[in-house]
């Protein structure tokens, strides 16, 4: 009956990973971000370049962030122009009116190329504005003439830094090429229903995953061996990759931060860092247990993992509207978690910890795993972050990280990977039962 069910579970959740995929680029949700963005653009234009074909084979394509945020698009060597709303004393108001909003410029179809890569819908498709959402779809040839004729009536240009500002600024050498980052990160950190429904998703499919590695965990197994059935598990929940690489640290490696060479044997009597998550329909999530290898923490390892505990539970139960995640910033979380780790336990020269907390607290978390943002614009409804305090003592061999998703709600948080086991001995009777 479980097996029945789980099949079941599983085939739910990749229809509607695919489902989300499939209509993505026609949802009324990214015409709408194109509108805000181009608010932010006065007397200008906003090029952004969607990334090409990788002829590295250890990868699929994946399309840049900010260019999948406004299109919804996931085909390669696409472009895009927003152009800003004429104001009416404008005196090239008219011309302005005669150009389209917006556009999006398609590779031509290459079928010699498409025997290796797959067909890709070409600008003359007759579908292609049905299949885009956009209403003007034009060939990458013709990008250099058009935005040379919108430059004649728009002086300015925004864009973000890479590879496309140093087209632009060959095409436009004496226009100054604004950075669109900013309001793109502003737009961003707050999450629509719909972009949380998708991190809960690759949260929950990422739950799993830890529940899994639990169940197989011992003494003697490899760090890759953890990383790979965890990394199968959310696979198999409709996730189409891993959000980061995965971090499996035993020993002296859960000190490293971003270790993620994963190939040691795990020894008994050691602890874990596994700070590993998957991306479901382009939305990641970020999850960070530390787990003791035999089962059952030591009395110092149980002692330096309260610490921990009690700092990340003081900085979730302060987050809320209004509250930052920077290290200096006015009502700071990152604080809060320090200040309590400096003042809980000692190293084994009887000195504060503090010093071994050697990491931010938070990031956002979207489409990429550590989301476009401002570390000093106060939270608001609707962000998405982790609360991720940690402790690394190398000469010990102890390394301590919890991390949590948390959505930041009206009067305070939610946190979205509540249903993973946080405290110790909720964590040991687990483990236990996956024996």
């Amino acid at each position: 009956m479980k097996s029945g069910y789980t099949q079941g579970l599983r085939r739910v959740l990749l229809i509607f990973a695919i489902a989300f995929e499939l209509g993505a680029a026609v949802s009324p949700e990214f015409a709408q971000r194109r509108e805000k963005l181009r608010k932010e653009a006065p007397d200008g234009i906003v090029v952004l370049f969607g990334a090409k074909e990788s002829e590295d084979l250890h990868y699929g394509f994946f399309q840049e962030s900010n260019f999948l945020y406004l299109t919804g698009w996931e085909e390669p060597g696409a472009i895009l122009i927003l152009t800003s709303e004429p104001d009416k004393d404008d005196p090239n108001a008219m011309e302005k009116a005669r150009i389209p909003r917006e556009i999006l410029f398609l590779p031509s179809r290459v079928p010699s190329q498409e025997k290796w890569t797959g067909r890709k819908l070409g600008p003359l498709d007759s579908n292609a504005a049905d299949v885009t959402g956009f209403a003007t779809v034009m060939a990458a040839e013709q990008f250099e003439t058009r935005l040379r004729s919108f430059l004649d009536v728009y002086p300015g240009i925004y864009a973000l830094p890479g590879a496309g500002t140093t087209l632009l600024n060959q095409l436009a050498p004496l226009r100054a090429v604004l950075d669109a980052a900013a309001p793109l990160a502003t737009l961003r950190m707050e999450k629509s229903e719909s972009e949380i429904s998708a991190i809960q998703h690759a949260t929950d499919a990422s739950i799993d995953a830890h529940k899994a590695a639990w169940r197989m965990l011992k003494p003697g197994e490899y760090e890759y061996e953890i990383a790979s059935v965890m990394a199968g598990t959310y696979m198999m929940e409709g996730c189409r990759r891993s959000a980061y690489a995965p971090i499996v640290g035993s020993g002296p490696n859960s000190t490293v931060l971003h270790y993620s060479k994963n190939s040691r044997r795990m020894d008994a009597g050691e602890v874990v860092v596994m700070d590993v998550a998957g991306e479901c329909g382009n939305y990641a999530s970020d999850i960070t247990r530390t787990v003791s290898v035999s089962g059952h923490f030591t009395a110092r390892q149980r002692e330096i993992y309260e610490v921990v505990l009690g700092a990340q539970r003081a900085a979730i139960a302060a987050v809320k509207p209004g509250m930052t995640i920077g290290r200096k910033t006015p009502n700071s979380l990152y604080k809060i978690a320090f200040d309590y780790i400096d003042s809980h336990g000692k190293d084994l020269r009887g000195q504060p910890l503090g010093k071994y907390f050697v990491h931010g607290l938070s990031h956002h978390v979207g489409l990429d795993v550590h989301d476009a943002s401002d570390t000093k614009e106060p939270l608001k409804a609707g962000m998405v972050i982790t609360v991720e305090p940690g402790i690394y003592i190398p000469e010990e061999n102890i390394g301590i990280r919890i991390e949590d998703v948390v959505l930041v709600t009206e009067k305070g948080a939610r946190v979205m990977s509540a249903a993973l086991p946080v405290d110790p001995d909720e964590i040991e009777r687990a483990l236990a039962q996956g024996k």
